[in-house]
């Protein structure tokens, strides 16, 4: 998802997605530890899908939406 799109939901609707994303982040993890991720590229995606969401409550806690 964009940032733009994360600003479209609620606080409460990111905050699931965030909790989503780091559920999906530890499977991964263990999917790498284990020898079983086809995709490492899966990981970085879903870091930085965390850190979209992050700012955009960051932005929301300051007053800083645009």
């Amino acid at each position: 998802m964009k940032a733009s799109e994360y600003r479209n939901l609620t606080t409460a609707e990111i905050e699931q997605k965030i909790a989503g994303f780091k559920e999906q982040l530890f499977n991964l993890r263990f999917q790498l530890a284990t020898g079983q991720l086809d995709n490492p590229t899966q990981l970085q995606k879903v870091r930085k899908d965390i850190a979209r969401a992050k700012t955009v409550l960051r932005e929301r806690e300051l007053g800083i939406i645009s």
